[in-house]
């Protein structure tokens, strides 16, 4: 199972409500706080969604 580290470089103040949600489904609420994730197609588009909160750290076969 292929899973990715997913790094908060962002902060949510003054962000719109539903970003703040992504994060926090995501698993992050604090600056540079990770989270090892399972690669599916919700995470990669939760990700899509707020790229200029979060970043890849690395992908895992």
């Amino acid at each position: 199972m292929a899973t990715i580290v997913v790094k908060q470089i962002g902060s949510p103040i003054r962000r719109p409500a539903k970003q703040r949600q992504t994060l926090i489904g995501l698993g992050l609420n604090k600056m540079h706080k990770t989270r090892e994730l399972e690669d599916t197609p919700s995470v990669r588009g939760m990700i899509r969604k707020i790229p200029h909160l979060v970043e890849i750290v690395e992908e895992k076969a």
